[in-house]
């Protein structure tokens, strides 16, 4: 169950979009049966759902596209005769309990720590079993159970290796002050390095943001270049010399850092939420919190092994180990409702 805000796979920016298109794919290549409950206007290669024809985006629609769209997904997953349900929406989740006819999994793609999320999930915990998606994000549930913690991946043939001969830094993702691109434009600048810009920048807060904060640091050297389409992003993550995501706040999971590690590019980031469990120190990127520190590790970052960046994805973040994760759990919450229903 996914979103009805965005089709999968996204056309431009959508982390939890692009994560759903991979599991389904992952899992349908694995052997089993997939049902997609999405939005009409969505391209992901597997047996879709939906009631709503078009993706009603970001903010828009409110709790009224929802309802609508999550009642729809759990009755045609009864229909459907669904193993389990894995919902990625709030309120499909908090429905789960009443209308499903197999075990709900809810991954739960934002903090923990935010008090309507954590009032939600400490509602639901037990009917609903919770994924994290990263250790950091779990140490702040609380006494939310965890049903398992697992990393996302990505589809490595949709990013292809890159020589990172662009001679610029890139950042990549959305047009917010906890997302650093204002210090990152700082940074380039005190590294004497290009740096393009490719973010998404449409809501009146990301546009005052810009505004404000970023386009007075905009120079013939430090160019936003719009948000970019899936093709486009691979290419540009493929030239950079490195990923600069100075990122100032306790983010779930980057998975911009995965597809810039899976072309061969290092990471050069603020160690704060999920980044140290990502990103190697030294290895597949540099981790620094000080400015000008991070001004250096953008210059050094020329230095390390792009095999190495990539390898790291194969061996850990790769969309066959992620399937393989989520499926472990499927089939751990089938044989626990076997067990219930035969010894009742």
């Amino acid at each position: 169950m996914a979103p009805p805000s965005v089709p999968v796979p996204p056309p431009a920016y959508g982390g939890t979009e692009t994560v759903l298109d991979t599991l389904a794919r992952a899992l349908q290549a694995a052997g089993h049966d997939v049902l997609l409950a999405t939005t009409g206007d969505a391209s992901c290669p597997v047996p879709r759902t939906w009631c709503i024809e078009r993706a009603a985006g970001v903010g828009v629609g409110g709790t009224d596209v929802e309802l609508r769209h999550a009642v729809h997904a759990h009755q045609a997953a009864r229909e459907w005769d669904a193993d389990i349900v894995h919902d990625h929406t709030m309120l499909g989740a908090l429905l789960g309990p009443a209308l499903a006819s197999a075990p709900v999994v809810t991954t739960n793609h934002g903090p923990f720590d935010v008090p309507a999320l954590s009032a939600l999930f400490a509602a639901i915990a037990d009917q609903v079993h919770i994924i994290a998606i990263s250790a950091d994000q779990a140490s702040a549930a609380g006494t939310i159970p965890i049903a398992a913690t697992i990393h996302h991946g990505v589809d490595l043939d949709r990013f292809p290796p890159g020589a990172g001969g662009g001679g610029y830094a890139l950042f990549l993702g959305r047009m917010h002050p906890d997302k650093g691109v204002h210090i990152a434009a700082r940074v380039a600048r005190m590294a004497e390095v290009p740096l393009l810009i490719a973010a998404k920048k449409q809501e009146p807060h990301e546009v005052e943001y810009f505004d404000a904060q970023v386009r007075p640091l905009l120079t013939s050297e430090v160019r936003y270049v719009g948000e970019v389409s899936n093709d486009d992003k691979a290419e540009l993550l493929g030239d950079a010399m490195c990923l600069l995501n100075p990122i100032q706040w306790s983010e779930p999971f980057g998975m911009v850092m995965i597809e810039a590690m899976a072309t061969g590019t290092p990471v050069v980031a603020t160690p704060f939420g999920s980044v140290p469990e990502i990103v190697t120190d030294a290895r597949t990127g540099y981790l620094r919190t000080d400015e000008r520190d991070l001004a250096r590790a953008v210059l050094a970052s020329t230095s390390l092994d792009r095999e190495q960046c990539r390898a790291e994805v194969q061996a850990r973040f790769s969309a066959e180990r992620m399937a393989a994760d989520h499926l472990d759990l499927y089939q751990r919450l089938m044989l626990r409702r076997d067990d219930v229903v035969g010894a009742a």
